[in-house]
């Protein structure tokens, strides 16, 4: 059974302290912290003018897009950025690299299931990690 974005930014909530939302263009953001830059992960529910790749205005499909370490991307899809014309970014519970963001080693996954989403459990927590180790550098330079 799939998850559904409620139960995806609950989740998100409950688990990593200090995490700001932000909502734009149908996506909602995950931040750590106040400082808005980079999301760790975001929730794509809709499509829009810069971004119809996953064909997300289908009835009830979402994109969850996470930032992981690069060793773990490499781990995933290989030493190179991934080849993203290899993907099908319309299909459901599939982990893969993000179709705009891989480079910047993000991956996404749609309508995961609960068992997929036991996966992407850890990379989330990687992901909230990295954003709250970037926050505390940023904020110390300040």
């Amino acid at each position: 059974m799939s998850m559904t974005e409620a139960e995806i930014t609950q989740y998100i909530l409950d688990t990593f302290p200090g995490v700001e939302t932000a909502e734009n263009l149908g996506y909602l953001f995950f931040f750590y912290g106040a400082d808005h830059n980079l999301p760790f992960a975001t929730l794509a529910t809709a499509d829009n003018d810069y971004d119809r790749v996953s064909n997300l205005n289908r009835p009830g499909v979402f994109r969850l897009n996470i930032g992981i370490g690069k060793q773990t991307f490499q781990s995933l899809f290989g030493a190179d950025c991934a080849d993203v014309s290899r993907y099908d970014y319309t299909a459901l519970d599939r982990i893969m690299p993000h179709p705009d963001y891989a480079a910047q080693k993000f991956i996404c996954v749609l309508n995961p299931t609960e068992a997929t989403f036991e996966r992407v459990r850890t990379l989330l927590a990687e992901a909230y990690e990295l954003a709250r180790v970037r926050f505390a550098r940023h904020t110390k330079t300040k």
